[in-house]
Order: structure tokens, then C-alpha cells, then sequence
């Protein structure tokens, strides 16, 4: 029975699953302890738009490895953007 998937496909797998992985402590931190202080607005507005354009790129493509892991990490990314941009204007205290 074949899957359909070539061994590049795979390694696709293998490398999207470890950095969306490798993402997901600072991401559960993150909503964990809704600190958000550490992160750069900046930083993180043009990661999450690097990640919207990889998704864009790897569903232009029909790479599905790509679309899965930026799938999952804009979603992520998005999420803690939003957690940013909401706890640093309820708190003056907290650098945006």
C-alpha cells in the first residue's frame, strides 16, 4: 500500500513536525502564563507574516508538509501576536 508521498515529502514531515514542534514551549508558556513581555512586537509581526506567506507558498505548490507546519504555526504565532498587542495596551507598565 503507498501513500502517495515521496521520500521528499517525508523529510518534509520530518522537518516540519520538529520546528512546529520545537515552537510549541514557548507557545504554551506563553497562553500559560499570558506573559507576554518577552517579545518583540516587531519581531513577531514580521515572523507571523513570514509564516502566512510559507503557508501561501507551500498550498501554491500543493507541498503539504509546508502547509501543515505553517498551518499550525501561524495559528500558534497569531495567537500569541494577539495575546501581545492585548496584555501590553491593558498594562502601561509592559514594554510593547
Amino acid at each position: 500500500m503507498t501513500t502517495g508521498f515521496t521520500l521528499a515529502d517525508w523529510v518534509g514531515f520530518g522537518g516540519a513536525a520538529l520546528t512546529t514542534l520545537s515552537f510549541l514551549p514557548q507557545a504554551w508558556l506563553s497562553f500559560r502564563t499570558r506573559d507576554v513581555s518577552g517579545i518583540s512586537l516587531g519581531m513577531y509581526s514580521v515572523f507571523t507574516v513570514g509564516v502566512a506567506l510559507w503557508l501561501v507558498y507551500g498550498l501554491m505548490l500543493g507541498a503539504w508538509p509546508i502547509v501543515l507546519a505553517n498551518a499550525i504555526t501561524l495559528a500558534l504565532a497569531s495567537a500569541i501576536l494577539v495575546m501581545k498587542l492585548r496584555y501590553s495596551a491593558n498594562d502601561p507598565s509592559r514594554e510593547v
